[in-house]
């Protein structure tokens, strides 16, 4: 199938997975062959992502990433008690140890390449293969147990960190017929994932720390209503309204409405010029989001930026509940 489509230009890659048969070692064995038949039997060139089984021998792990270009292991839950509850079999100490081996042998690499570009010499066939050279990721899913969105930004935030993620995926839950009555009998909303990967991308690409993301919450879960940014500017209305001819690039990645591509053409183009109001519709679509947390040439927001009724501005309105 992956050689077909491939082929035919339907797909630029193959994500494996699998559940476990017969063994961890066995399972990862198959996954392993399949990802070695690709590339050695076949010539496949394509994009090969595969899922470890934690509790798979090191050496199957190290043969894993030799052939995939990114490894993933799963988290599963943010907290051991909930990985305990809902699936004793596993152990977040195991999981994290696999982590930590690809991340081990990731930095390997890269400091064996590292030399061998600083010695001037060239890769050969004789050399070692890189080693999962798009990184590794996980994923863990939201609602199943009583985990705050605190809970599992606390979580991301130490695998960012300690095992240098490329990526965490969240994945709402998603209730099954005859499941166990201890989990949810409906799913989360699904905008709770959605607020989790703006909070994510906050922390990874916009210079928030976790505790500036929550500052908002008193219950440590994200306001499904606004996104995690805006939450974040009305309650620190002080940092504006922010001039965007004079901010730092940090100051204007955290105005509400503003991305990384259009700070960078902000920036660009007050080089040129001095902003107005009208250049700054020119540069974004949300300008009526921007309007209260800056100033321009010619466009202060006064006592807007302080109003009561801010939040509402940007907040749904209420819906009438349905009659069942």
């Amino acid at each position: 199938l992956t050689l077909d489509f491939y082929k035919r230009n339907y797909i630029e890659g193959l994500f494996l997975s699998s559940g476990i048969i017969r063994s961890p070692d066995y399972t990862m064995e198959q996954l392993v062959e399949v990802a070695r038949a690709l590339r050695e039997d076949h010539g496949f060139k394509g994009y090969i992502h595969l899922k470890m089984i934690a509790e798979a021998d090191p050496l199957l792990i190290e043969q894993a990433g030799i052939y995939s270009d990114r490894l993933s292991v799963n988290i599963e839950l943010p907290t051991e008690k909930g990985l305990q509850s809902f699936a004793p079999e596993k152990s977040q100490s195991t999981i994290r140890k696999t982590m930590r081996d690809v991340k081990i042998r990731i930095d390997e690499r890269k400091d064996e390449d590292r030399t061998r570009r600083k010695s001037g010499s060239r890769r050969t066939h004789n050399n070692a293969p890189s080693f999962a050279p798009a990184g590794q990721s996980t994923q863990m899913i939201v609602g199943a147990d009583g985990s705050t969105d605190a809970d599992i930004i606390g979580t991301s935030t130490k695998l960012y960190s300690g095992y240098h993620m490329r990526r965490v995926y969240y994945s709402a839950f998603s209730p099954i017929p005859d499941a166990s009555a201890d989990l949810p009998p409906i799913a989360p909303p699904l905008l709770r994932e959605h607020r989790l990967y703006q909070a994510d991308w906050l922390y990874r690409f916009y210079g928030f720390q976790p505790a500036e993301i929550l500052s908002p919450s008193t219950d440590g879960m994200l306001d499904l209503e606004i996104d995690p940014k805006l939450a974040w500017a009305l309650k620190h209305r002080d940092w504006f309204p922010m001039d965007v001819n004079r901010a730092a690039r940090a100051q204007l990645m955290r105005i509400p409405g503003l991305g990384a591509t259009t700070v960078d053409r902000l920036i660009a183009a007050r080089r040129q010029t001095r902003l107005r109001l009208s250049d700054m519709a020119i540069l974004t679509k949300s300008i009526q989001k921007v309007m209260p947390f800056i100033e321009t040439l010619d466009w202060t927001p006064g006592a807007l930026t302080d109003s009561e009724n801010l939040r509402a501005r940007y907040a749904p309105p209420p819906q009438q509940l349905a009659l069942l």
